[in-house]
């Protein structure tokens, strides 16, 4: 992984961790215009706060950038997130046409991308961005297991309702 690609990751980890503080599961996302290295996007996972099921990280940079580029599909831009991708956002990533994906863990249970329906696969998937999987494993690792542990502690339940 190049040092840029570091310091975009890093960029997802930040985010992931301001959800975290925020009482989210730690998901962070940034979209990056590659061909000049700015940032279109950046957020972290707000499905408690927004009281949305579809306010992952990965959507809602997708929704920032589409609402702000005046159109759905973003050809050539580049997305990082600390864990693979779930069915709901791989099927995002691919309407929008992204170029490629990076992702810090894989997600067995939930994932999208190299686990459960594998989307991006399957012969119905019209855009197959470039994937760059397990970029960073045990720093995601560390920050979910970390967010959990506490949430548990707290006596908390993560699904409440």
């Amino acid at each position: 992984m190049s040092d840029t690609d570091r310091a975009f990751l890093d960029r997802a980890f930040a985010q992931a961790e301001a959800a975290a503080a925020a009482d989210e599961v730690p998901i962070g996302a940034v979209l990056v215009d590659p061909a000049t290295g700015t940032v279109i996007a950046e957020a972290g996972n707000a499905t408690e706060t927004l009281a949305d099921p579809t306010a992952h990280a990965e959507i809602r940079v997708l929704r920032m950038a589409a609402r702000a580029a005046g159109r759905p599909r973003l050809p050539g831009y580049d997305l990082y997130v600390t864990l693979e991708p779930c069915p709901m956002c791989a099927a995002a990533i691919a309407n929008a046409r992204l170029r490629r994906v990076v992702y810090a863990a894989p997600d067995p249970k939930m994932g999208g991308v190299a686990h459960g329906p594998r989307i991006f696969d399957q012969p119905t998937c019209h855009h197959r961005p470039l994937v760059v999987a397990d970029a960073d494993p045990q720093r995601s690792a560390a920050l979910l297991r970390a967010f959990f542990r506490a949430k548990r502690a707290r006596g908390k339940r993560r699904f409440e309702g």
